[in-house]
């Protein structure tokens, strides 16, 4: 009861009618305030509203995959918001958040990668050639998760799942929602790269 049972008789519709009028605006008021709570968080937010967020901090640089839940893209964001930025690590850890696969990096400025003459990775042995002409540039082989969703497959016309042959017919990986496509890798590298530099991608299975 809202009131004491002294003040009215058993049945009020009337003020039964008034006091529910009330409390209803109320409650939709305070269900609307929770709401507004969860959409001011990331780790929260959901719908559109995440959406939101993702242009608010990283502009068009984080769009929703097809058909991705608010759980999965949710993690994308925050993420992307805590990998670091404009060093060798931030494109590994950009890459592994995105295809789950460290990267190979070579920089020709990197005596690490590069070596040197009688040392261990030095000429005509493990390592690559250095080289002074490419400041600013360093070379990356990325690969593509492992988990793409294709199977059944067969040769040229062949079933079942060759090119063309029943019961199968033949998809690309964009057509499979919720994947990694190689744009995807392609933003990620260049979502953390110092400005004026250069990473040449390479992209393999």
């Amino acid at each position: 009861m809202v009131l004491p049972t002294g003040w009215f008789a058993d049945t009020t519709p009337v003020l039964d009618a008034v006091l529910t009028g009330f409390a209803g605006v109320w409650s939709q008021i305070f269900s609307l305030i929770g709401f507004v709570k969860a959409q001011s968080r990331i780790a929260t937010a959901a719908g559109i509203f995440l959406d939101i967020a993702a242009v608010d901090y990283l502009g068009v640089a984080l769009p929703r995959r097809s058909a991705e839940s608010d759980s999965s893209y949710s993690l994308r964001i925050r993420r992307n918001l805590l990998t670091p930025k404009a060093t060798r690590a931030s494109v590994v850890q950009a890459i592994v958040n995105l295809t789950g696969r460290p990267p190979n990096i070579f920089e020709p400025l990197n005596p690490t990668d590069t070596g040197g003459y009688n040392s261990l990775m030095g000429y005509n042995s493990v390592g690559g050639y250095g080289s002074f002409n490419l400041p600013y540039q360093f070379f990356v082989t990325a690969y593509r998760p492992n988990d793409m969703p294709i199977n059944n497959t067969g040769a040229y016309c062949i079933g079942p799942g060759g090119y063309g042959a029943a019961p199968m017919s033949f998809s690309s990986v964009q057509e499979f929602t919720g994947t990694v496509t190689d744009a995807d890798i392609y933003a990620a590298i260049s979502s953390v790269l110092p400005v004026s530099t250069i990473a040449w991608t390479n992209i393999s299975n």
